[in-house]
């Protein structure tokens, strides 16, 4: 476990398919130099993976977010939001 790397992000920008592989690219919120403008969302790193890899990870997620939902941690949104509106840009 000592090689593992930890990376932070604030969410997920983008996911698509392309040359037979999922690609997902992880946000972080960066302050502008203008003052009372927003963070800026930034690409920071990409995650590559084959379609199974993808499908596994969803079926992991949903999981745990079943189990969140079931703790009464966080409530289930009926209408989720576009990444555009989780990131300030609609």
């Amino acid at each position: 476990m000592a090689d593992t790397k930890e990376i932070y992000s604030d969410g997920i920008g983008q996911i698509h398919f392309t040359g037979g592989m999922v690609r997902i690219d992880f946000m972080t919120l960066q302050p502008t130099n203008e003052e009372g403008k927003p963070p800026v969302a930034e690409s920071k790193a990409r995650v590559i993976m084959p379609p199974q890899g993808f499908i596994s990870a969803y079926n992991s997620m949903q999981q745990l977010l079943d189990k969140l939902v079931d703790a009464g941690l966080i409530k289930k949104n009926e209408q989720p939001q576009s990444s555009e509106d989780n990131w300030g840009n609609n």
